[in-house]
């Protein structure tokens, strides 16, 4: 019961973040697209860590990034309008690689089907 509980509570935080983040910040560094991969709330509620993916060149990403990080309290904050918890949860940001990693896994499966069609030919 508890984990349908916490996945409930995982999902609706990062629909309210992503919301948070595409609507409702008007920073103009956030140039890059954000997306938010996935959240991870602790059984105690009291931190919850938000993978995020951002599409653009490494300049853009880092600035981006920054920026997320430095808005942890403002996301918190509005989070906490939104969504109805006993404790609102720290936010934590952090990177998420996993779509560069998979994109760099297959343009390598790629290379090496490439060769072996070279290699029979």
């Amino acid at each position: 019961m508890t984990n349908y509980r916490s996945g409930r509570i995982n999902e609706e935080m990062k629909r309210e973040i992503s919301n948070i983040i595409r609507n409702d910040m008007k920073d103009p560094r956030l140039s890059a697209m954000v997306s938010v991969t996935k959240v991870d709330v602790t059984k105690d509620q009291k931190y919850a860590k938000v993978f995020v993916s951002i599409y653009g060149e490494d300049k853009s990403k880092d600035d981006t990034f920054q920026v997320l990080k430095s808005s942890e309290s403002f996301i918190r904050r509005e989070v906490g309008h939104r969504v109805k918890l006993r404790n609102t949860p720290e936010i934590i940001i952090e990177m998420d690689n996993t779509i560069e990693y998979g994109m760099h896994i297959n343009e390598l499966l790629h290379k090496i089907k490439e060769n072996e069609k070279h290699d029979n030919e």
